[in-house]
C-alpha cells in the first residue's frame, strides 16, 4: 500500500509520500538512541514543560489538526477536534503525574534499605493505526516520554500526513530532535526496525493479524511488547434498564468514530423482554442519522476510511445475510463519490454468522435477543475477542455481580465504553494484552529494577 492521503469523502488522491529506505531508517534509529543517552538523564521537571508545551500546541492548534484527521481517514471534524483536544489532555496527564507515579517504591525487607525503581528501556517503536491517528500516538508517546524513553512511530500508510503533524509538534515544543521520529516505511519494513538492537519494545495498537506477526517478529528477539487489537464489545441490555437512554447510547457507540473503533459497541445483546422495545426505538435512531462529507459540522456519519475496508464490510454484511440475518436499516453503499456506509442494523443473527463472531469495521450493529441475563452473560463471553463491554441495568450491585463475569479488559455500567488517561486501557484473549493509560501504562516501558543495600 502506497503512502499517501486519499480523501475518502470523495475517493482522490491528494498527496503521496516515498518510503524512506532501510538505511536512512537506520539512522533515524541510531539517531534516536543517542538522544536517548542525554533524554534519559533529564529531570521530570524539564521533560513536564516540555510535554505540557505539545498539550498547548495541540489546544491552540486542534482545528488545523482535526482537519487533517478529517482529511485522511473521513473522521467527522467535531470528533477530530475532540481528539485532538483528548491528546492534549493525555500529555496533561502524564506531564503532572509521572513524577510520583514512577517516584521509587521503598519496600521493608532485612536490608538495611530496599526499594525498586523505575528506569526507561530506551528506543521504543511504535506501530499505529488510521482510525484514531493522534490519539492512539499520543497515549504511547506521552507516557514514554515521561518515563525517559524516545519514541520512533510506524504510522498506518494512509495517515502520512498525521504522522509528520506529530512529530513536528514535538518539534514545536522544545523536544530534541530524535526523541520522537516519525518513520515513513510501510509493513514490510517493520521487521527491520524490530532487528535492531537499538529498539528496545514495541507497542502496536491494529489488528489481530497485525499483532500476530509484529509479536512474532518481537518474540524472535525477545523483546517486549504491548497489543492493543482487535474488539468485538457488547452492549447488554437488561429488562430493567432505562431502554430510551440505553437506545440513545447505542447509536453514539455504534456510530463513534464512524463506525471504525476496536471499542465501539458492536454486539447488541438484549434480553427478551425488553427486546422489541429496544430495536424499535434504536432503528428510529439510525435511520435518522445523517451522513455526508465529515468536514461539515452537521454531519454525524461520514465515510469509511479505505475503498478496500468498505468492500469488506459490504461482504461481511452479504455473508450474515445469506446464512440468514435480516437487515432492519441501511445495508447497502451509499451511491456517491466517496467511501460511504449507512448506519446499518442487523437482526435473526446466529453464531454461525460473520456478524456475530467476526470485528465489524464500520457503522453496522448486530442484535441478539437473550433469554435473560444469564444467556446475555453467555453470549457476550462468546467471542474471541474481550476488549471493552457495556452493561445496562438499574440495579448496580447486579452490575458490580456480572461485570466480574463478563471476559474483558474493561466493563462500563450504563454508559459506552471510552478510553480515560486515568483508568488502565487494554484487553484479553484476541483483543491483545498489557494496559495502556494511567499508572499501569507507563509502566509498561520501564524495568522495574530491584535495589538493595546492606
Amino acid at each position: 500500500m502506497p503512502l499517501a492521503t486519499i480523501n475518502p469523502a470523495n475517493g482522490k488522491l491528494l498527496k503521496s509520500f516515498e518510503e524512506y529506505s532501510v538505511e536512512y531508517a537506520i539512522e533515524l534509529i541510531e539517531r534516536a538512541h543517542k538522544t536517548y543517552l542525554s533524554w534519559r538523564e533529564t529531570t521530570f521537571a524539564q521533560r513536564r514543560e516540555l510535554l505540557l508545551n505539545v498539550a498547548e500546541e495541540l489546544k491552540n492548534n486542534s482545528r488545523k489538526y482535526g482537519e487533517i484527521l478529517t482529511l485522511e481517514m473521513g473522521k467527522t471534524i467535531l470528533q477530530a477536534v475532540a481528539e485532538v483536544e483528548k491528546c492534549a489532555w493525555a500529555c496533561e496527564y502524564y506531564a503532572k503525574n509521572a513524577e510520583s507515579i514512577l517516584s521509587k517504591e521503598f519496600i521493608r525487607t532485612d536490608a538495611s534499605e530496599s526499594y525498586v525503581r523505575f528506569d526507561p528501556l530506551g528506543v521504543v517503536l511504535a506501530v499505529m493505526p488510521w482510525n484514531f491517528p493522534f490519539w492512539q500516538v499520543f497515549r504511547f508517546a506521552a507516557p514514554a516520554l515521561m518515563a525517559g524513553n524516545v519514541g520512533l512511530l510506524k504510522h498506518a500508510s494512509n495517515v502520512p500526513q498525521s504522522a509528520l503533524a506529530i512529530e513536528e509538534i514535538f518539534r514545536i515544543a522544545g523536544f530534541p530532535d530524535g526523541a520522537f521520529t516519525t518513520l515513513l516505511i510501510g509493513p514490510s519494513k517493520v521487521q527491520n526496525v524490530i532487528d535492531h538492537k537499538l529498539v528496545r519494545a514495541t507497542t502496536l495498537t491494529g489488528s489481530e493479524f497485525a499483532g500476530q506477526q509484529v509479536a512474532e517478529a518481537c518474540g524472535a528477539k525477545l523483546k517486549k511488547t504491548v497489543m492493543e487489537l482487535g474488539g468485538s464489545d457488547p452492549f447488554i441490555v437488561l429488562e430493567d434498564a432505562d431502554i430510551e437512554y440505553a437506545a440513545n447510547t447505542a447509536v453514539t457507540a455504534r456510530l463513534i468514530n464512524n463506525g471504525q473503533s476496536c471499542i465501539a459497541a458492536k454486539r447488541f445483546i438484549v434480553v427478551e423482554s425488553v427486546y422489541d422495545e429496544f430495536e424499535k426505538m434504536f432503528i428510529d435512531k439510525m435511520k435518522n442519522i445523517k451522513t455526508g462529507d465529515p468536514i461539515d459540522e452537521s454531519v454525524e456519519l461520514g465515510p469509511i476510511a479505505r475503498k478496500d475496508l468498505l468492500k469488506e464490510l459490504e461482504e461481511q454484511v452479504q455473508r450474515s445475510v445469506n446464512a440468514g440475518a435480516k437487515i432492519l436499516c441501511g445495508g447497502k453503499r451509499l451511491e456517491r463519490d466517496g467511501y460511504y456506509f449507512p448506519a446499518t442494523v442487523i437482526a435473526n443473527v446466529t453464531s454461525s454468522m460473520p456478524a456475530y463472531h467476526e470485528e465489524i469495521f464500520g457503522p453496522v450493529a448486530t442484535l441478539i435477543k437473550a433469554n435473560d441475563e444469564d444467556d446475555a452473560i453467555r453470549i457476550a463471553n462468546d467471542s474471541e475477542f474481550g476488549l471493552g463491554a457495556a452493561l445496562f441495568t438499574a440495579n448496580t450491585g447486579k452490575a458490580n455481580m456480572l461485570a466480574a463475569k463478563i471476559e474483558s479488559g474493561s466493563v462500563f455500567i450504563n454508559e459506552m465504553v471510552k478510553s480515560d488517561p486515568r483508568l488502565p486501557f487494554g484487553g484479553i484473549k484476541l483483543s491483545g494484552y498489557g494496559r495502556e493509560l494511567s499508572h499501569y501504562g507507563i509502566k509498561e516501558f520501564v524495568n522495574i529494577k530491584t535495589v538493595w543495600i546492606k
